[in-house]
């Protein structure tokens, strides 16, 4: 179907955009199962300078999902991306922004099934001039309703987080 095809445009959309940032790559996401690639291409971004920053939900709607998205913090955390939780409650927001020139918003989640199983649509944005009202909702996230995940905060996952992590995470991309 078109969907699929559509879905894997944007992805490759979105890695490009974040391969050519020179400021910022800000994601939004509630469920955060990234690939390789993803991992590759954000901190290649973070190493070389980029703000990279993700917010992902505090509060989850499926707590299989919130332990492997916490899994990934220690890598991205290693890899320089800065991670961020929603508090007070569920962010389902699927957002991407690039340098204040380029985002995405739509349906599609970072992880396997939404990229590759799903029928998900979104809206690529090229210098328009609701970007800044993008980039005004990114800041006001950061600055009044998220945390930002600290070493201290990976450090100190209970045993059975990471326990469930290390379970699930092998399972990862059929989720």
């Amino acid at each position: 179907t078109l969907a699929r095809p559509v879905v894997k445009a944007f992805y490759a959309r979105i890695c490009r955009a974040a391969q050519s940032a020179n400021a910022r790559i800000y994601i939004s996401t509630p469920y955060l199962i990234p690939d390789n690639e993803m991992l590759t291409v954000l901190g290649y971004a973070a190493k070389s300078g980029v703000d990279v920053r993700i917010i992902t939900p505090e509060i989850p709607d499926k707590w299989y999902v919130s332990v492997i998205t916490r899994s990934f913090y220690r890598d991205l955390e290693t890899l320089g991306v800065k991670v961020y939780e929603y508090k007070g409650g569920f962010n389902h927001a699927k957002m991407f922004l690039s340098d204040d020139k380029s985002a995405v918003v739509g349906t599609i989640n970072l992880d396997y099934r939404s990229l590759y199983l799903h029928f998900e649509c979104a809206t690529y944005m090229y210098k328009t001039s609701c970007i800044k009202d993008i980039k005004a909702d990114f800041d006001d996230m950061f600055e009044n309703r998220c945390h930002r995940i600290t070493h201290d905060d990976i450090n100190n996952r209970s045993f059975w987080s990471r326990f469930m992590s290390v379970i699930l995470r092998t399972i990862a991309p059929l989720l």
